[in-house]
């Protein structure tokens, strides 16, 4: 799955630079995370570093994007496989 970021956020700034797949960015009101490049970290890292480093704990998985670790890890190799190119 990919994961969100809910109204509980405060903008404190910590989890954009964070994210390994720039899938995270400032939007109207809050931070938010475009499902079409998160990865969950999967190729990257054993855990979510956003969650990591979220201070208020408001980045769950996104119910609308639902994904085995198998397909975020086939992400993960196109999101590479696009840089490249």
């Amino acid at each position: 799955m990919a994961l969100m970021i809910t109204d509980e956020c405060i903008n404190c700034d910590v989890c954009e630079p964070e994210c390994p797949n720039n899938a995270i960015y400032q939007g109207v009101n809050i931070y938010e995370i475009n499902p079409q490049l998160c990865t969950e970290c999967v190729g990257h890292f054993d855990k979510p570093q956003c969650q990591e480093v979220c201070p208020v704990d408001c980045i769950p998985l996104h119910p609308q994007y639902i994904e085995a670790k198998e397909d975020l890890m086939l992400k993960y190799h196109q999101l590479q496989q696009d840089k490249v190119n």
